[in-house]
C-alpha cells in the first residue's frame, strides 16, 4: 500500500480500506478525508466513533518513506450492512474546530495578521508551527459572534488588500501554520496528464475599477462618494465592466490606486487537470502546467496503487481576486 491509516496511533486499519480520498481547497477550512472500510466481525477493533484521533500517511512522489498527509479527527461515522459491514468516515484536520467555534474580539489597529493569529492560538490553546511575519499593519477590528476561522481569514484578506502576500492557514503535524501561497519548495511539473480542461470566460471580468471613500457616519446629508482612484484597462476590446469598491481599509491614494489595479482582469482562464497522484500537493501550492506557473485552488486525491488527483488551477492574479479581494 502507498498509504497507511492509523486510529488513535494504535489501530492500523489500512488493510480494511476500500476507498480513500482527500480534498483541500482555498475556500474550505479544514483538509477533509472520506474513508470507507469493509469491517470483518473478527477484526479486533474498538468501536470507531467521532472524536477519535486518526492519521493518514502516504509515500510522497519519488520517495520511499511514509509522510503524514492528514493528522486529524473522525468527525462522522456511518455504518451499513448488506452482507458485509461497511463504515464510512468523514475526517477533518483540526482546523475544523476553528470553523465550528465562535467568539468575539476587539483588536487594536497596527497589529499584523501573524500577531493576531498568535493571540487566537494563545486563547484557544492551539499549538503553532511556522508562522511567518505577515508585515502589513491592520486596522482596528471588531469581530462579533463569528467563527475563529472567519476572523483569521479576514485578517489575511486585509493583509493581501493592503499590498501584502497571500497566506492560507494549514494544520500540520507541527501545529497551525501560515503558508504563503506558491511558496512550496518543490514545484511539480504536470506532464503525464490523464485529462485537461481549459475554461475561458468573460464572467468575472473587470475592465474598470472605481475606489470610493467609506461613507461618513452622521454627516446629516447625502453627498456623492469621494472617488479615491479610477483605473481602466481593456474597455475597448471587452467593453466596460465596472466594479465599484468602498474603501474602508486602504487609507492612502497610492494604496487605493494599487488596489484598483489589482481588480482589473480580462478574460478569465482556469484549468482542471486529472493526473497520476502526487499526494503531497495542497491547495495554495504552485505547479507548472505547459510552461505556466499556476496555483492550486482545489485538489482531490484518490489514494491507491496507482492513485489519481484532480486539480483546479488558476493564475496568481485570479486567485487574489477571487479569494482575497472579494
Amino acid at each position: 500500500m502507498s498509504y497507511k491509516v492509523m486510529i488513535k496511533d494504535k489501530y492500523d486499519v489500512t488493510s480494511l480500506v476500500e476507498t480513500i480520498s482527500l480534498r483541500d481547497s482555498l475556500d474550505q477550512v479544514a483538509y477533509q478525508a472520506s474513508i470507507r472500510l469493509a469491517v470483518s466481525s473478527t477484526v479486533g477493533l474498538p468501536t470507531i466513533a467521532p472524536g477519535m484521533d486518526i492519521r493518514i500517511s502516504g509515500i510522497p512522489f519519488a520517495q520511499k518513506n511514509f509522510h503524514p498527509l492528514l493528522p486529524g479527527v473522525i468527525w462522522e461515522v456511518e455504518s451499513s450492512n448488506s452482507g458485509t459491514k461497511r463504515l464510512s468516515m468523514t475526517v477533518y484536520d483540526r482546523m475544523i474546530y476553528l470553523e465550528k467555534s465562535e467568539d468575539e474580539y476587539l483588536l487594536p489597529k497596527d497589529q499584523t495578521a501573524s500577531q493576531r493569529l498568535k493571540k487566537y492560538a494563545t486563547d484557544w490553546k492551539i499549538t503553532l508551527g511556522k508562522v511567518p511575519d505577515t508585515k502589513e499593519k491592520l486596522g482596528k477590528a471588531v469581530y462579533r459572534s463569528q467563527t475563529i476561522f472567519s476572523m483569521v481569514f479576514a485578517d489575511l484578506k486585509e493583509t493581501s488588500k493592503s499590498g501584502g502576500a497571500m497566506y492560507h492557514p494549514r494544520m500540520t503535524s507541527n501545529g497551525l501554520e501560515l503558508f504563503e501561497l506558491g511558496s512550496n519548495s518543490e514545484v511539480h511539473i504536470l506532464d503525464h496528464l490523464i485529462d485537461l480542461t481549459q475554461m475561458r470566460t468573460l464572467e468575472g471580468a473587470v475592465t474598470k475599477v472605481k475606489i470610493v471613500a467609506a461613507a461618513e457616519a452622521g454627516s446629516g446629508q447625502e453627498v456623492p462618494s469621494k472617488v479615491r482612484a479610477v483605473e481602466a484597462k481593456g474597455t475597448e476590446e471587452l467593453g466596460t465592466l465596472q466594479k465599484l469598491m468602498e474603501d474602508d481599509q486602504v487609507k492612502t491614494a497610492a494604496a487605493a490606486k494599487k488596489l484598483a489595479k489589482s481588480y482589473l482582469t480580462g478574460v478569465q482562464q482556469t484549468f482542471t487537470v486529472t493526473a497520476p497522484d502526487i499526494n503531497t500537493i495542497r491547495a495554495g501550492d504552485a505547479v507548472m502546467l505547459k510552461g505556466m506557473k499556476l496555483l492550486v485552488t482545489a485538489v482531490s486525491h484518490d489514494l491507491g496503487n496507482p492513485g489519481t488527483m484532480t486539480l483546479d488551477l488558476a493564475t496568481v492574479e485570479a486567485v487574489k481576486r477571487r479569494f482575497y479581494l472579494e
